[in-house]
């Protein structure tokens, strides 16, 4: 069976998008179209911008969404999934992908998802670091004890998870990590605690924009970051859209699950490789290419 997967932040490169759109007359359609919906030439960033422009947040996330996007439309008809899951943003490219949303409700979401996230982190100072090197019970346990906001963000693979929340209680987490064994923990260069309850008044704003749009029934089951099961029922894919925002992303638990019910093929839709090595750390045997187009 083959599973599609599609990439999160930091996936982001310069120049990307370019070939598509230079290449394919429907991704220029469809570029063209989100700088209208945007309001703004995300085009000219994604395409001519610096790593600085595209680490903005509100930049970043439509920039990998309509990368993933566009090329699962470019693909045509060699784009067949059997089932589809995406890293954290990567979510809502998944969506659009498997017929739930639509190009441009799609789009909107994001970048009222990515507003919102910027809004929350900027109330207060918050940070993420890596974890590699730990049994997640370990860095859980390590959490669990630190005084403040300090939570398992994303479970990527056996033996690298990444934890959020307030920049006080990561530093302390960092030093208690390592003393538990850890290889490394290394805070990361993001705005702010993803994935954390520091999310919370961006998963109220981001709320309210996912019930008001409309969410049809799927082509094929999603197993998203929260449930980590296969989804298809449209009202419990808005529920657990709207709890990412605050809970971890469950990366490696939903890659096992995919492969217990019948996943042999992980295509990676988007900018990077990353999720292939992480699919291929999470289960060796498994089969991982990039999308090709045509």
């Amino acid at each position: 069976m083959k599973a599609y997967v599609f990439p999160g932040q930091g996936a982001q490169f310069v120049g990307m998008g370019l070939d598509l759109y230079e290449k394919y007359p429907e991704a220029q359609e469809l570029f063209e179209k989100a700088n209208d919906i945007l309001g703004f030439a995300i085009t000219d960033l994604m395409f001519e911008g610096t790593a600085e422009d595209l680490k903005e947040t509100k930049v970043t996330q439509p920039a990998i969404f309509l990368h993933s996007v566009i090329m699962s439309k470019v693909m045509g008809e060699d784009f067949k999934p059997d089932m589809v899951a995406g890293h954290s943003l990567g979510e809502f490219s998944a969506l659009v992908a498997n017929g739930v949303l639509n190009f441009e409700d799609g789009l909107k979401l994001v970048s009222q998802r990515a507003k919102a996230m910027q809004k929350a982190c900027e109330l207060q100072p918050s940070t993420m670091a890596a974890v590699l090197g730990l049994e997640d019970s370990v860095v859980e346990k390590v959490c669990s004890e630190i005084e403040g906001i300090v939570v398992p963000a994303n479970y990527n693979c056996p033996g690298q998870l990444v934890i959020s929340g307030e920049v006080e209680a990561i530093n302390t987490a960092c030093e208690k990590l390592k003393e538990a064994g850890a290889r490394r923990a290394l805070v990361l260069p993001v705005g702010g605690a993803f994935h954390s309850p520091l999310m919370e008044p961006a998963r109220e704003e981001l709320a309210a924009a996912i019930e008001a749009t409309d969410f049809s029934p799927p082509s094929c089951a999603i197993y998203q970051n929260v449930p980590t099961t296969a989804v298809t029922d449209p009202e419990a894919i808005k529920a657990n859209l709207i709890a990412q925002l605050t809970a971890p992303v469950k990366w490696t638990q939903s890659v096992q699950q995919m492969v217990a019910d019948g996943a042999t093929l992980f295509t990676e839709v988007g900018p990077g490789k990353v999720l292939q090595g992480l699919v291929k750390k999470i289960h060796k045997e498994a089969e991982t290419s990039s999308a090709i187009l045509s």
